[in-house]
Protein backbone atom coordinates (compact mmCIF):
# COMPACT_ATOMS: atom_id res chain seq x y z
CA UNK A 1 0.00 0.00 0.00
CA UNK A 2 1.24 3.51 -0.81
CA UNK A 3 1.84 5.57 2.30
CA UNK A 4 3.10 8.81 3.84
CA UNK A 5 5.94 8.71 6.34
CA UNK A 6 6.24 11.76 8.57
CA UNK A 7 9.84 11.69 9.75
CA UNK A 8 9.90 15.14 11.36
CA UNK A 9 7.50 18.09 11.31
CA UNK A 10 9.37 19.39 8.26
CA UNK A 11 10.60 16.25 6.48
CA UNK A 12 7.99 14.44 4.46
CA UNK A 13 8.61 11.28 2.48
CA UNK A 14 5.92 11.07 -0.14
CA UNK A 15 5.26 7.74 -1.77
CA UNK A 16 1.89 7.89 -3.48
CA UNK A 17 -0.89 10.08 -4.81
CA UNK A 18 -1.30 12.50 -1.92
CA UNK A 19 -3.69 15.27 -1.08
CA UNK A 20 -0.71 17.61 -1.09
CA UNK A 21 0.09 16.83 -4.71
CA UNK A 22 -3.28 18.26 -5.66
CA UNK A 23 -2.53 21.34 -3.58
CA UNK A 24 1.09 22.06 -4.47
CA UNK A 25 1.67 20.47 -7.87
CA UNK A 26 -0.88 22.46 -9.81
CA UNK A 27 -1.42 21.86 -13.50
CA UNK A 28 0.25 24.11 -16.00
CA UNK A 29 -2.57 26.34 -17.24
CA UNK A 30 -1.72 29.26 -19.49
CA UNK A 31 -2.73 32.79 -18.56
CA UNK A 32 -2.79 34.11 -22.14
CA UNK A 33 -2.48 37.73 -21.09
CA UNK A 34 1.23 37.15 -20.29
CA UNK A 35 2.21 35.73 -23.67
CA UNK A 36 2.70 39.24 -25.02
CA UNK A 37 6.32 40.16 -25.66
CA UNK A 38 8.48 42.14 -28.07
CA UNK A 39 11.01 39.92 -29.86
CA UNK A 40 12.73 43.02 -31.25
CA UNK A 41 13.31 44.62 -27.85
CA UNK A 42 16.92 45.02 -26.73
CA UNK A 43 16.00 46.54 -23.36
CA UNK A 44 17.44 44.81 -20.31
CA UNK A 45 16.31 44.64 -16.69
CA UNK A 46 18.64 45.55 -13.84
CA UNK A 47 18.70 42.81 -11.18
CA UNK A 48 21.75 44.16 -9.31
CA UNK A 49 19.84 44.78 -6.07
CA UNK A 50 18.62 41.17 -5.94
CA UNK A 51 22.05 39.90 -6.91
CA UNK A 52 23.57 41.82 -3.99
CA UNK A 53 21.08 40.34 -1.52
CA UNK A 54 21.75 36.82 -2.75
CA UNK A 55 25.51 37.24 -2.46
CA UNK A 56 25.13 38.68 1.03
CA UNK A 57 22.82 36.08 2.56
CA UNK A 58 23.01 32.79 0.64
CA UNK A 59 25.43 30.39 2.31
CA UNK A 60 26.51 27.07 0.74
CA UNK A 61 26.19 24.34 3.37
CA UNK A 62 28.30 21.21 3.90
CA UNK A 63 25.30 19.18 2.66
CA UNK A 64 25.43 21.04 -0.69
CA UNK A 65 22.24 22.92 0.22
CA UNK A 66 22.39 26.67 -0.30
CA UNK A 67 20.84 28.24 2.78
CA UNK A 68 19.55 31.77 3.34
CA UNK A 69 20.47 33.68 6.52
CA UNK A 70 16.97 34.99 7.22
CA UNK A 71 17.82 36.10 10.75
CA UNK A 72 20.74 38.19 9.48
CA UNK A 73 18.86 40.31 6.92
CA UNK A 74 19.35 43.95 7.88
CA UNK A 75 16.55 46.50 7.88
CA UNK A 76 18.33 48.29 5.04
CA UNK A 77 18.51 45.17 2.89
CA UNK A 78 14.89 44.30 3.66
CA UNK A 79 14.00 47.75 2.36
CA UNK A 80 16.22 47.14 -0.69
CA UNK A 81 14.37 43.87 -1.34
CA UNK A 82 10.99 45.57 -1.05
CA UNK A 83 12.14 48.33 -3.40
CA UNK A 84 13.48 45.81 -5.93
CA UNK A 85 10.18 43.92 -5.99
CA UNK A 86 8.20 47.16 -6.32
CA UNK A 87 10.43 48.23 -9.20
CA UNK A 88 9.90 44.93 -11.01
CA UNK A 89 6.16 45.20 -10.48
CA UNK A 90 6.17 48.68 -12.04
CA UNK A 91 7.91 47.56 -15.25
CA UNK A 92 5.89 47.12 -18.47
CA UNK A 93 7.10 43.53 -18.68
CA UNK A 94 5.02 42.78 -21.78
CA UNK A 95 7.31 45.08 -23.79
CA UNK A 96 10.46 43.02 -23.18
CA UNK A 97 11.83 40.08 -25.16
CA UNK A 98 11.34 36.47 -24.04
CA UNK A 99 14.76 36.00 -22.45
CA UNK A 100 14.43 39.13 -20.32
CA UNK A 101 10.94 38.04 -19.32
CA UNK A 102 12.20 34.56 -18.40
CA UNK A 103 14.81 35.96 -16.00
CA UNK A 104 12.31 38.52 -14.70
CA UNK A 105 9.68 35.98 -13.64
CA UNK A 106 12.23 33.62 -12.07
CA UNK A 107 13.86 36.40 -10.05
CA UNK A 108 10.50 37.85 -9.06
CA UNK A 109 9.26 34.48 -7.80
CA UNK A 110 12.40 33.90 -5.74
CA UNK A 111 12.53 37.46 -4.39
CA UNK A 112 8.87 37.30 -3.33
CA UNK A 113 9.49 33.97 -1.61
CA UNK A 114 12.42 35.38 0.37
CA UNK A 115 10.38 38.49 1.21
CA UNK A 116 7.49 36.38 2.53
CA UNK A 117 9.70 34.08 4.62
CA UNK A 118 11.87 36.90 5.99
CA UNK A 119 8.75 38.84 6.97
CA UNK A 120 7.27 35.86 8.86
CA UNK A 121 10.54 34.48 10.26
CA UNK A 122 11.13 32.43 12.37
CA UNK A 123 9.25 29.47 10.90
CA UNK A 124 10.28 25.85 10.56
CA UNK A 125 8.83 25.54 7.06
CA UNK A 126 7.36 27.84 4.44
CA UNK A 127 4.21 25.74 4.67
CA UNK A 128 3.54 27.25 8.10
CA UNK A 129 3.09 30.73 6.63
CA UNK A 130 -0.53 31.83 6.35
CA UNK A 131 -1.28 34.84 4.16
CA UNK A 132 -5.05 34.23 4.21
CA UNK A 133 -5.73 34.93 7.91
CA UNK A 134 -7.02 31.41 8.35
CA UNK A 135 -6.73 28.95 11.22
CA UNK A 136 -4.43 26.69 9.20
CA UNK A 137 -1.87 27.27 6.50
CA UNK A 138 -1.25 25.74 3.10
CA UNK A 139 1.68 28.04 2.50
CA UNK A 140 1.91 31.43 0.76
CA UNK A 141 1.43 30.34 -2.83
CA UNK A 142 -2.24 31.02 -3.51
CA UNK A 143 -2.97 34.57 -2.25
CA UNK A 144 -2.55 37.43 -4.72
CA UNK A 145 0.38 39.37 -3.27
CA UNK A 146 1.49 41.68 -6.09
CA UNK A 147 0.00 43.71 -8.92
CA UNK A 148 1.69 43.83 -12.33
CA UNK A 149 0.30 45.69 -15.34
CA UNK A 150 -3.02 45.97 -13.52
CA UNK A 151 -3.27 42.24 -12.75
CA UNK A 152 -3.12 40.82 -9.24
CA UNK A 153 -0.69 37.91 -9.16
CA UNK A 154 0.20 35.04 -6.80
CA UNK A 155 3.27 32.84 -6.57
CA UNK A 156 1.19 30.03 -8.07
CA UNK A 157 0.29 32.29 -10.99
CA UNK A 158 3.96 32.99 -11.71
CA UNK A 159 4.99 29.34 -11.66
CA UNK A 160 1.97 27.49 -13.03
CA UNK A 161 0.21 30.04 -15.24
CA UNK A 162 3.18 31.98 -16.62
CA UNK A 163 6.56 30.25 -16.42
CA UNK A 164 5.60 26.63 -17.02
CA UNK A 165 3.02 27.06 -19.81
CA UNK A 166 4.79 29.83 -21.72
CA UNK A 167 8.33 28.43 -21.70
CA UNK A 168 7.46 24.71 -21.37
CA UNK A 169 10.94 24.09 -20.00
CA UNK A 170 11.44 21.46 -17.30
CA UNK A 171 14.51 23.34 -16.07
CA UNK A 172 12.18 25.93 -14.53
CA UNK A 173 11.90 23.56 -11.59
CA UNK A 174 15.62 24.03 -10.93
CA UNK A 175 15.23 27.82 -10.89
CA UNK A 176 12.16 28.69 -8.80
CA UNK A 177 12.89 28.17 -5.13
CA UNK A 178 10.33 27.43 -2.40
CA UNK A 179 12.67 28.10 0.54
CA UNK A 180 12.95 24.41 1.41
CA UNK A 181 15.86 22.01 1.86
CA UNK A 182 14.38 19.63 -0.71
CA UNK A 183 14.22 22.32 -3.38
CA UNK A 184 16.99 22.89 -5.94
CA UNK A 185 19.41 25.48 -4.64
CA UNK A 186 18.67 29.16 -4.47
CA UNK A 187 21.57 30.50 -6.50
CA UNK A 188 23.98 33.11 -5.17
CA UNK A 189 23.47 35.31 -8.21
CA UNK A 190 20.45 36.71 -10.01
CA UNK A 191 19.26 35.35 -13.33
CA UNK A 192 19.77 37.67 -16.30
CA UNK A 193 18.24 37.35 -19.72
CA UNK A 194 21.53 37.05 -21.61
CA UNK A 195 22.71 33.96 -19.71
CA UNK A 196 19.48 32.41 -18.40
CA UNK A 197 19.70 29.26 -20.55
CA UNK A 198 23.32 28.53 -19.67
CA UNK A 199 22.64 29.01 -15.97
CA UNK A 200 19.57 26.76 -16.11
CA UNK A 201 21.73 24.01 -17.63
CA UNK A 202 24.14 24.36 -14.73
CA UNK A 203 21.32 24.35 -12.18
CA UNK A 204 19.89 21.17 -13.71
CA UNK A 205 23.23 19.35 -13.52
CA UNK A 206 23.83 20.51 -9.95
CA UNK A 207 20.51 19.20 -8.67
CA UNK A 208 20.31 15.95 -10.62
CA UNK A 209 23.70 14.91 -9.24
CA UNK A 210 22.70 15.66 -5.65
CA UNK A 211 21.12 13.12 -3.29
CA UNK A 212 18.08 15.37 -2.94
CA UNK A 213 17.28 14.54 -6.57
CA UNK A 214 18.43 10.92 -6.91
CA UNK A 215 19.37 8.31 -4.32
CA UNK A 216 19.26 4.55 -3.90
CA UNK A 217 17.84 2.49 -1.03
CA UNK A 218 18.79 -1.19 -1.13
CA UNK A 219 19.06 -0.87 -4.87
CA UNK A 220 15.72 0.92 -5.28
CA UNK A 221 15.71 4.22 -7.13
CA UNK A 222 14.39 7.14 -5.05
CA UNK A 223 13.86 10.52 -6.71
CA UNK A 224 12.84 13.97 -5.60
CA UNK A 225 9.08 14.41 -5.38
CA UNK A 226 9.50 17.30 -7.83
CA UNK A 227 9.72 14.73 -10.63
CA UNK A 228 6.49 13.06 -9.50
CA UNK A 229 4.50 16.19 -8.69
CA UNK A 230 5.42 17.66 -12.07
CA UNK A 231 5.65 14.44 -14.04
CA UNK A 232 4.09 16.00 -17.19
CA UNK A 233 7.00 18.43 -17.39
CA UNK A 234 9.48 15.52 -17.38
CA UNK A 235 7.99 13.41 -20.16
CA UNK A 236 4.86 12.21 -18.35
CA UNK A 237 6.21 8.80 -17.27
CA UNK A 238 9.02 7.04 -15.42
CA UNK A 239 10.75 6.64 -18.79
CA UNK A 240 10.57 10.37 -19.36
CA UNK A 241 11.91 11.18 -15.91
CA UNK A 242 14.75 8.68 -16.30
CA UNK A 243 15.68 10.10 -19.70
CA UNK A 244 15.81 13.57 -18.18
CA UNK A 245 17.97 12.38 -15.28
CA UNK A 246 20.38 10.58 -17.60
CA UNK A 247 20.77 13.73 -19.68
CA UNK A 248 22.15 15.67 -16.72
CA UNK A 249 23.75 12.88 -14.69
CA UNK A 250 27.50 12.69 -14.24
CA UNK A 251 29.33 9.50 -15.31
CA UNK A 252 28.89 7.61 -12.03
CA UNK A 253 25.19 8.37 -11.68
CA UNK A 254 24.56 7.79 -15.37
CA UNK A 255 26.02 4.29 -15.06
CA UNK A 256 23.72 3.55 -12.11
CA UNK A 257 20.71 4.81 -14.05
CA UNK A 258 21.57 2.95 -17.25
CA UNK A 259 19.65 -0.22 -16.42
CA UNK A 260 16.82 1.41 -14.49
CA UNK A 261 13.33 1.13 -15.90
CA UNK A 262 11.19 2.41 -13.03
CA UNK A 263 11.15 4.62 -9.94
CA UNK A 264 10.51 2.95 -6.59
CA UNK A 265 9.74 5.96 -4.41
CA UNK A 266 10.09 9.72 -3.98
CA UNK A 267 10.83 12.15 -1.18
CA UNK A 268 10.98 15.86 -0.32
CA UNK A 269 12.22 17.80 2.70
CA UNK A 270 10.03 20.81 3.52
CA UNK A 271 12.39 22.04 6.24
CA UNK A 272 13.25 25.72 5.84
CA UNK A 273 16.48 26.45 3.97
CA UNK A 274 17.74 28.69 6.78
CA UNK A 275 21.37 28.73 7.88
CA UNK A 276 22.79 27.11 10.99
CA UNK A 277 23.26 30.64 12.28
CA UNK A 278 19.50 31.11 12.45
CA UNK A 279 17.94 30.52 15.88
CA UNK A 280 16.30 27.13 16.36
CA UNK A 281 12.63 26.98 17.13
Amino acid sequence: MKRILLLTPCLVLLTGSLWFEALFALKSELWPRWEKHDPQSTATIDHAAWDSILKSYVRPGPDDVNRFAYSRVSAADMKNLDTYIDRLAALPISTFNRQEQFAYWINLYNALTIQVVATHYPVGSIREIDLKDGSSSDGPWEPKILEIEGEKISLNDIEHRILRPIWQDSRIHYAVNCASVGCPNLRRDAYVGETVNRVLESAARDFVNNRRAVSFDNGDLIVSSIYIWFRPDFGGSDDGILAHLRRYAGPTLKAKLAQRESIADHHYDWGLNGTDLDPQR
